[in-house]
């Protein structure tokens, strides 16, 4: 056989999205974007307490285009938060399958890729699989280093659609992406930003708890001696503050909302998108603005620094994500940084192609299939 029926699932922090692909061509597409409402019975809750939801979702959309289960030859969903490994693409086995599911490197949408992917295929006896999860790991020893050795740097980022667009990046730059030096900005609910250096991502901000700038839903890196005071003040207990760091931090602590299309609308129209969470009694235009561009003021900051990862030799910096789409955003950053290098932009992240790709590899070569 040499085509392959896929579906692909791609749940995000704010978002899930769905492919079916027979071949190579898309059957559909569905993507559900969930409002702060949607998810707050769930902020306080692991995230596999949204299984049922967006499990829901993905077989809605089948159904909707009358997907018939037992034509599928594979399932691939969005790596999780599991132990630091290479790229590849994995078969959701018993172990990848415990640790999604517990969360092992942190609790994160992404993680139900993989236990949405598990469920489907087993309706069908089918593989299910995921490939270059967030915790691809390709870390020098210096990259490591935080300043407490009990609590080392982690490498976890946007892999899949950063390797993705390098990649791209690579082929307009006429030569191979391991001979490229590239400075990745991938923005959505989260940010992370890559040094991506002889086909390696040598160094990341961990976006997920703590590090870079702050993003449509993450605190980012915050004053650590007033954060320490928060925590042991007696105000906050821990779920308080784990939200205050992923989830309720960010553009919706600022602005209350983390739908960054609804905030771009408000700032250059004022028309404001019901349900956003977005008041103008408690925020003018000119002050959200302002936020938005403190947002791109640190992802500036954040991509400076991956220049002195690369010692200033830098091919290109590369904006990808729902982010890239940004009216605000894109040209604040671009301004502040076109001096580094050349400013290419893959707005979006064409993920759902990457997994579909990778899931047909996997089934026209099962010894590429990686053991987690």
């Amino acid at each position: 056989m040499t085509d392959y029926n896929i579906l692909v699932i791609n749940p995000g922090s704010t978002s899930d999205e769905v492919s079916y692909f027979r071949g190579k061509a898309k059957v559909f597409h569905k993507t559900v974007r969930y409002s702060p409402d949607d998810l707050k019975p769930y902020e306080r809750k692991k995230i596999t307490s949204q299984f049922e939801l967006r499990k829901r979702m993905v077989l809605e959309a089948l159904s909707e285009h009358n997907v018939d289960i037992k034509e599928i030859h594979a399932v691939i969903g969005r790596g999780g938060l599991v132990k630091p490994i290479e790229g590849g693409v994995y078969e959701v086995d018993k172990a990848l399958l415990h640790d999604l599911t517990e969360g092992v490197l942190g609790d994160h949408s992404s993680n139900l890729g993989g236990i949405i992917a598990r469920y489907i295929a087993g309706i069908n006896g089918i593989k299910a699989f995921i490939a270059d999860p967030v915790v691809v790991d390709e870390f020098g020893p210096l990259a490591r280093y935080s300043g407490m050795p009990e609590n080392p740097r982690l490498s976890i980022f946007h892999a899949l659609n950063q390797k993705r667009v390098g990649r791209h990046a690579a082929r307009q730059l006429g030569k191979p992406y391991e001979d490229c030096r590239l400075i990745i900005m991938h923005g959505g609910g989260g940010i992370s930003v890559g040094a991506h250096a002889g086909g390696r991502v040598i160094d990341v901000n961990n976006g997920l708890e703590g590090e870079g700038p702050f993003t449509p839903q993450r605190s980012g890196g915050v004053p650590a001696g007033v954060l320490v005071r928060m925590c042991f003040g007696g105000k906050y207990t821990l779920a308080d503050m784990k939200l205050k760091l992923k989830g309720r931090g960010g553009l919706v602590a600022y602005t209350g909302t983390s739908d960054c299309i609804a905030l771009e609308k408000y700032i250059l129209t004022g028309e404001v998108k019901p349900g956003s969470g977005l008041d103008p009694a408690k925020l003018s235009r000119e002050k959200a603005r302002e936020i938005v561009l403190a947002m791109a003021y640190q992802v500036a900051k954040e991509i400076g620094a991956m220049a002195c990862v690369l010692e200033g030799k830098v091919d290109a910096v590369v904006l990808t994500g729902g982010l890239a789409y940004d009216k605000i955003v894109v040209p604040e950053i671009k301004r502040r940084v076109e001096w580094i290098a050349q400013v290419l932009s893959y707005p979006g992240g064409d993920e759902m192609a990457a997994l579909r790709v990778a899931a047909e590899r996997a089934l026209k070569k099962p010894a590429l299939v990686r053991k987690y």
